[in-house]
């Protein structure tokens, strides 16, 4: 008896094999794949930052869809958001009104990344600690304070410290910015997550970020790692997006994942119904994607982690 992919394969099918039922019966066989895989818990909590001071480059598209994937295959997951735009919030359909507790109130000093946080409608082991628009008055507010770099490093390892739960993953969805914000994140992390749209414009602002990254790692966090970069609005039918891929993964080819994100509507859709696209459109190429993207990530954390604690100890 076929499967249902090759059944697929054989309606849709076109003599040249690249045409829309070639990616359906792909898409339908990749889905089956992941859901006979399993994701291995890493030996100790990722924290990871995601940053690109470049807007619209799928930063927060990637932070909580790697967080719902990895909460879809079992894993315990924070996020972090520390953009005072909150998408990552609304993404996660969590609360995120001027007002409301949230990461602001944490770095301040008023509350408990306990006392703030949220679960996810749509994931168990998903906690979400928002940002409300709140959040844009705190680089002001902390920037006189001697310890205002680790704010939110002194406030996470509290909380892992003490949670009942033990966290597999920590993200935390930076600002398209290279503000006082952003370096509370990168010191609070030991990973750096870059996101990279496959277009011309985003390789130029690539330098720039890779060196503020250095300059904390020099002078605030040196432990921290450049452990992924993932190309994201990737439309293999263009030239443009392969050579993009080809030049980054030349560039950096132990940190860039195989696996990249398609252009696709349903991820662009999925946080106007307050949902992830692992949720809102499971079977879609989106979804499945960053389902992929994920296990690669969990696949290499025995690397990463080695890595990391081979930094600690040098210094």
């Amino acid at each position: 008896m076929e499967s249902a992919s090759e059944t697929i394969a054989r309606i849709f099918s076109d003599h040249n094999g690249s045409g829309v039922g070639s990616e359906i019966a792909d898409a339908s066989a990749r889905y089956h794949a992941l859901d006979r895989l399993t994701f291995k818990r890493p030996a100790d909590t990722r924290r990871i930052a995601v940053a690109n001071q470049k807007g619209g480059v799928g930063k927060t598209s990637t932070t909580v869809n790697l967080a719902a994937a990895f909460a879809l295959a079992g894993m315990n997951v924070l996020v972090i958001d520390m953009d005072p735009q909150g998408n990552a919030s609304t993404a996660l359909g969590v609360s995120h009104n001027s007002g409301d507790p949230s990461v602001y109130d944490v770095l301040e000093g008023r509350a408990q990344i306990s006392e703030v946080m949220q679960r996810c409608p749509d994931f168990p082991s998903l906690e979400v600690v928002p940002a409300s628009i709140d959040l844009s008055g705190a680089e002001l507010e902390v920037a006189d304070m001697p310890n205002r770099n680790n704010l939110l490093r002194d406030a996470l390892d509290q909380f892992l410290e003490q949670s009942p739960t033990h966290y597999d993953y920590v993200f935390v969805d930076c600002a398209p910015s290279l503000g006082l914000l952003v370096i509370n994140a990168m010191c609070a992390v030991t990973e750096m997550l870059i996101p990279i749209q496959a277009e011309y414009y985003a390789l130029e602002g690539l330098g720039q970020l890779i060196n503020t990254i250095g300059l904390v790692q020099k002078h605030f966090n040196p432990q921290l790692l450049v452990s992924t970069m993932l190309v994201t609005m990737f439309d293999k039918r263009t030239l443009l997006s392969r050579e993009v891929y080809q030049e980054v993964k030349t560039h950096y080819p132990s940190i860039v994942l195989d696996t990249t994100i398609p252009r696709t509507v349903k991820i662009s859709e999925a946080p106007s119904f307050a949902q992830t696209v692992i949720s809102y459109d499971p079977r879609g190429l989106g979804a499945i994607s960053y389902r992929e993207a994920a296990y690669e990530m969990n696949d290499r954390s025995a690397v990463v982690l080695e890595t990391i604690a081979s930094r600690r100890n040098e210094n």
